[in-house]
């Protein structure tokens, strides 16, 4: 009995949506799990490393991971591909091909959606994927749920021979509930196939298979009428019937318990005769999903009556208060009162970078240059943008830094002639997207800086590895990307590549002039780790001498969150002009030593902090 309830328990565990579609994958028994990591859908992809048995790696970016994905599916293994809604975009490319060539052993693609645009540049609708791939999307509502379908996806991969998107959201992914886990499969691949009609897709072998391709859709849709995914949940009142899908169903059925509900768990092909039974049975059918209205859409299409985005919102979650201000509005009803909490007024607390980051002298000295347009990039860096150094004037995509620039160089007039532009990237951004842009500003004889900024992590997804660490995504030794040697093969002269240690301002300052002066390309290197990471290592704090300084404020330019402000002043210089004085606290504690305050210090009033000496008490004999 004791075995059978510890048995028991260890199939019973508490997990996030993410952690949960990784156990998935290993007990559907895949071989290969491949991803580029990107909140909110990184986690799946550390989890899966940790368990034995299976082969996962960080790949330079997602198509690349697709790809490999696919490569092990074309090898008869089940396999698994995971990203963010923007890296869908990167990989489609192959995946709208491999809709046509099909999958051999089972393939999943996990596409977390950033609804509300906690940590995204867009709030993109992975569900779109499904309609333009032909290829099925389910959606879980919870940790379980992505459980469960996760294995259902690798069955109904091999059954149709297609890849199946998981879309998951930052709520599903990010929110821990109980799981069930059930048996473990065991999946050996059974081998390549040679078969060039369906693997080589020149236009020869792609056209015939366009044809089996709309028949397999078809079989899907009559798959989605039948599956256990798609159901109709019955309820009293029949005022109003909901169709909807993912999150938003648990949100559906907080608000209104006791309304009829369409769950769709397969929401692609979207199964009518289901929508048609419960649009028969109620007043009024609302289609309730997040972002866009794809659903809704379709179910007018068919000639069904629907309402959705003419009462409910195109843009973040779609909470029950959301829902039920929508729903009285559909009735003609007065908004209800939400029940919540007074609003309290907080001090704000804008993002920022994190003490002693390599970014902020950086930043630091962009800030204080004249005359410059900065291009920037996808990652910790962006934060550039931000107070107090507002040193960063475009950001658009992973690896647009470089485009943009080159962009910006070639279409400058006489408003911009003697402007200098900058790019700035991240090593991991670099490596994902960046390297074509350099090899299109050296073979266009681009006039572009380059600031490619290596700290040996992505960092803001949490210092997960990459080509240029040194290490692999288990921690294991491996090459080390050369960054001055890569970027002298992709154009750039010898002499024009800098590499800079980012906390020595005088320095960089100094090549960040010499560079934007030359007429060419050039690419400034900066190397330090990551403060976060295994690789950055501590010196002794600093601290301030209250006596020596003089308010200047100098130390605040630099934007490190170490330093507090502790009292603010007013002077008058001896013109007569009023200025603003801020005297200033080091946090001891945080500190790292990095030495980037000391620099811009006036007064000299920032100096190494004393040692704390334990004090020793002696005992009466």
């Amino acid at each position: 009995m004791g075995n059978a309830l510890a048995a028991a328990a260890a199939n019973r565990l508490f997990l996030s949506g993410n952690d949960a579609v990784a156990h998935a994958a290993r007990d559907a028994g895949v071989r290969v799990a491949a991803a580029y990591p990107g909140t909110p859908s990184t986690e799946i992809l550390e989890v899966l490393a940790r368990f034995p048995g299976l082969y996962a790696e960080w790949s330079p970016n997602e198509k690349v991971a697709l790809e490999v994905a696919l490569g092990a599916s074309m090898m008869g293994a089940r396999a698994f591909s995971a990203m963010k809604h923007v890296g869908l975009n990167v990989a489609s490319d192959a995946l709208m091909t491999m809709t046509v060539t099909g999958v051999e052993g089972g393939l999943v693609i996990a596409v977390a959606d950033d609804v509300g645009m906690s940590s995204s540049q867009n709030e993109q609708d992975s569900r779109f994927w499904g309609r333009f791939a032909h290829v099925p999307v389910l959606e879980p509502a919870d940790s379980q749920e992505a459980y469960d379908m996760t294995r259902a996806a690798f069955r109904l991969s091999e059954q149709f021979r297609v890849p199946v998107i998981l879309r998951l959201t930052t709520r599903i992914c990010h929110v821990k509930g109980r799981v069930e886990l059930s048996p473990v499969e065991t999946h050996e691949p059974t081998g390549f196939t040679k078969d060039p009609r369906r693997w080589v897709m020149v236009p020869g072998n792609a056209k015939p298979r366009l044809p089996l391709m709309f028949e397999r859709e078809a079989a899907l849709r009559a798959e989605a009428g039948n599956s256990p995914l798609n159901c109709i949940e019955s309820g009293p009142d029949r005022r109003i019937g909901f169709v909807t899908s993912g999150p938003a169903y648990m949100h559906v059925r907080e608000a209104f318990p006791d309304a009829p509900v369409l769950k769709l768990g397969m929401s692609y092909p979207l199964p009518l005769g289901l929508v048609r039974e419960l649009a028969a049975g109620v007043e009024t059918l609302l289609v309730v999903e997040e972002t866009e209205p794809l659903v809704e859409a379709e179910i007018k299409a068919a000639g069904i009556a629907c309402v959705g985005k003419d009462v409910l919102p195109r843009l973040g979650e779609l909470s029950p208060e959301v829902l039920r201000r929508g729903v009285a509005r559909l009735r003609g009803e007065a908004s209800p009162e939400v029940d919540a909490l007074p609003a309290q007024q907080v001090f704000p607390r804008p993002p920022t970078m994190c003490v002693a980051c390599p970014h902020l002298g950086i930043y630091y000295t962009l800030s204080q240059l004249k005359n410059i347009i900065i291009s920037g990039d996808i990652g910790c860096y962006t934060l550039g943008a931000g107070h107090p150094w507002n040193a960063l004037d475009t950001c658009i995509s992973m690896g647009a830094s470089m485009g943009m620039a080159l962009g910006m160089d070639k279409a400058r007039g006489e408003v911009d002639k003697n402007k200098k532009i900058v790019a700035v990237i991240g090593d991991s951004t670099f490596m994902h997207m960046g390297m074509q842009g350099l090899l299109d500003i050296t073979y266009n004889g681009g006039n572009v800086t380059v600031l490619l900024l290596d700290n040996r992590a992505v960092g803001m997804t949490g210092g997960q590895d990459n080509p240029a660490t040194g290490r692999d995504i288990h921690g294991a030794e491996a090459p080390r990307v050369d960054f001055p040697r890569m970027c002298e093969a992709l154009g750039v002269k010898k002499e024009r590549i800098r590499v800079v240690d980012p906390y020595q301002l005088p320095v960089l300052f100094k090549t960040l002039r010499e560079e934007t002066k030359i007429d060419e390309p050039s690419v400034i290197i900066t190397d330090r780790p990551c403060v976060l990471i295994d690789d950055y290592k501590k010196t002794p704090p600093y601290a301030v001498i209250d006596d020596t300084c003089t308010g200047c404020g100098n130390c605040l330019e630099v934007g490190c969150p170490a330093i507090h402000v502790t009292r603010r002043d007013k002077a008058i210089k001896p013109s007569g002009k009023e200025v603003d004085l801020a005297f200033v606290r080091i946090e001891t504690s945080a500190c790292t030593g990095c030495g980037l305050c000391v620099q811009p210090c006036a007064p000299k009033a920032i100096v190494h902090a004393l040692p704390v000496v334990p004090v020793r008490f002696m005992s009466r004999s």
